[in-house]
């Protein structure tokens, strides 16, 4: 069986992650994934400058599955609201056409 969902995904910096984990949390997410991130954007170089993957990150990457938009919405709004006039961050949604293999999210 598959099913539509919303795929939210935060880029911002790594002191964020429990603060942010705590608002999907309660936003009703079932979980989420996040992976160290590095790039650039509008406020410059974000990485350790390495040209592999390594402990020095400062970015982080999250990657949420929510049962419709509005939960995506609700989570990014209230994230940007909170931290990104004084940290960096980004966040954009994705229509996800199925979700395969999946218990419940």
């Amino acid at each position: 069986m598959t099913q539509k969902a919303s795929k939210l995904v935060i880029v911002t910096e790594k002191v964020l992650l429990k603060k942010i984990g705590k608002i999907i949390d309660e936003a009703g997410a079932t979980g989420y994934t996040v992976v160290d991130a590095g790039g650039k954007g509008s406020r410059n170089v974000r990485s350790s400058g390495q040209p592999t993957v390594s402990e020095n990150f400062s970015n982080v990457k999250f990657e949420i599955l929510t049962p419709n938009r509005d939960m995506a919405v609700k989570i990014s709004d209230e994230v940007a609201a909170k931290f990104f006039d004084d940290y960096s961050g980004i966040s954009y949604i994705c229509d996800v056409m199925e979700v395969l293999h999946a218990h419940t999210f």
